[in-house]
This record gives structure tokens, C-alpha cells and sequence, in this order.
């Protein structure tokens, strides 16, 4: 149990990084990725109040999470 814990720590990890890696390279050649700035994001500007409300972003990095965890437990089940 805590051998297959250990392993998906180091998984996440690198996975952490390569994300990071990526997100530096894409910032030094010049492109950004529209994290905040989606469809479905909710920005309101009155005179002294500002709400912003990320649910596009939400929605989207919530799918992108379930789809890696079910990922990981797929290649889990299969050691």
C-alpha cells in the first residue's frame, strides 16, 4: 500500500515538472495559453468592483485531472 502510494508521488512529480517545463518554453517562445481568459468565465467591471469568476478554466482543468487520474489507475492496475 504504501510502496504503490510512494509510486504515484514520484508519477505526480514528474508530471509536475514536464508541466512546468512546458509552461516556461511556451512563455520564452512567446505564446501563452488562455488559462483565465476562457469562454464560460465569468468578468464583471463596475465602477469600484471587479468579480471574476473562472468557471470555463474550472471546468476545463477538472477535466483535464479526471482524465489523468483515470490514467494513472489504469497503468496502476496493469503492474
Amino acid at each position: 500500500m504504501v510502496d504503490e502510494a510512494g509510486k504515484m508521488l514520484i508519477y505526480f512529480g514528474l508530471f509536475l515538472l514536464a508541466l512546468g517545463i512546458l509552461l516556461i518554453l511556451l512563455s520564452k517562445a512567446g505564446s501563452s495559453l488562455p488559462i483565465g481568459r476562457l469562454p464560460g468565465d465569468i468578468y464583471i467591471k463596475r465602477d469600484n468592483f471587479v468579480f471574476y469568476f473562472p468557471l470555463g478554466t474550472s471546468i476545463l482543468i477538472s477535466l483535464l485531472l479526471t482524465g489523468l487520474s483515470f490514467l494513472i489507475m489504469l497503468l496502476m492496475r496493469k503492474q
